[in-house]
């Protein structure tokens, strides 16, 4: 089985997160020569495969096999993937058996290395993620199987194959702020305390607000408002409460408590409530890391292409990864209908993508 066949199999399995529906365990089979810890919590399965070569350093490569739901749109079985004129089309085209499978393929076939190869893989990266990946690596951890590096093979490149990897994520930040006024009819506004009112003034300095300047690795934290909800649906009642919902992705000059700090100084003179969660937290690994030097040297030597060190995106399997002190990174194919109908990529990338890997392992 080539790189090719191994990927449309892959994307035959109907793994709708938290299901694998076996592809876990055909891959186990596949790297049969791997030893193997089956990590299994609730509904959620998730897969460590390793094997030992030399004593040198541990290089991992980490993903996951569930997808989100297909939803309408397509014009083909989202399951049934479809090759054409160099394109296959399938959920989990490029979120990411692609990556998966060009791993998966290139440890496969490798023969030498000189310290410890392995494959963590999981079911639940689309869902909630408590019972996947992060629960692993704890697992790993007692059982001192951690790696020193890591790449995940999420799709990271953005019009070009080769043209960006991921060295961070900026975290998550969500908020839900609630406004207390007072109802009554509106002919009476003086008997009342109108909460959109209240807020309209300081809407302008919220909206869209940076709550820092970025730096060269990340964007800045930037002040998202996602809902505000008020009222009965009745055009003479003041209404007595509003609902406003934002979110964050924070950069490491920005923190949770910055932003409650921040909610503070704009409502201090009224009636609010804040309930603040950090869903992820802003991590980057250090430019000058072996993995980083590797993979770009890797990625220069296949595809003649220079990639941009990028923290952009949402968040990633990554970010448990890197709480642990492991150097990781991110790189796979071009990133442009992950999550859509009719989710596809080019045969041309994946098998530039094994490349990649096979190179980078002898690199190693």
């Amino acid at each position: 089985m080539n790189t090719i066949e191994l990927f449309l199999k892959l994307l035959s399995f109907e793994s709708i997160t938290p299901s694998d529906a076996g592809s876990l365990q055909f891959i186990k089979e596949y790297l049969s020569d791997f030893e193997t810890i089956e990590i299994d919590k609730n509904d959620v399965k998730n897969l460590f495969l390793y094997k030992k070569f030399g004593d040198g350093a541990h290089l991992c490569f980490a993903g996951h096999v569930d997808v989100v739901p297909a939803g309408d749109g397509w014009s083909t079985n989202p399951f049934v993937p479809v090759v054409k004129d160099g394109i296959i089309q399938a959920r989990g085209a490029q979120d990411m058996k692609s990556g998966v499978a060009a791993f998966v393929q290139a440890l496969k076939e490798c023969q030498e290395f000189r310290g410890t190869l392995s494959v963590l893989l999981t079911s639940d990266e689309e869902g909630d993620a408590v019972d996947g990946t992060n629960y692993a690596l704890e697992i790993l951890k007692a059982k001192n199987l951690l790696p020193d590096f890591c790449v995940v093979a999420e799709p990271t490149c953005e019009k070009v194959f080769g043209d960006a990897i991921k060295i961070g994520r900026r975290g998550s930040i969500n908020g839900v702020l609630t406004l207390h006024g007072l109802q009554g009819h509106a002919a009476y506004p003086e008997k009342s305390i109108n909460p959109i009112h209240q807020i309209a003034p300081i809407l302008n300095q919220l909206a869209g607000v940076n709550l820092d300047d970025g730096d060269d690795f990340f964007a800045p934290s930037k002040f998202v408002i996602t809902d505000i909800r008020s009222g009965i649906e009745a055009t003479n009642v003041t209404p007595g409460k509003l609902k406003m919902m934002f979110n964050i992705r924070n950069s490491t000059k920005t923190t949770k408590e910055d932003v409650e700090a921040f909610i503070k100084s704009k409502f201090k003179h009224l009636n609010f409530k804040l309930q603040l969660t950090q869903s992820s937290f802003p991590f980057r690994t250090d430019p000058d890391s072996k993995i980083v030097k590797d993979l770009i040297f890797s990625i220069k030597e296949i595809t003649n292409t220079n990639p941009k060190l990028s923290t952009a995106g949402g968040t990633s399997d990554a970010r448990f990864i890197a709480k642990h002190g492991i150097a990781v990174v991110e790189f796979g194919v071009i990133n442009d209908t992950i999550h859509a109908p009719n989710e596809r990529t080019s045969i041309q990338e994946v098998e530039k993508l094994y490349e990649v890997f096979v190179n980078l392992i002898k690199k190693f």
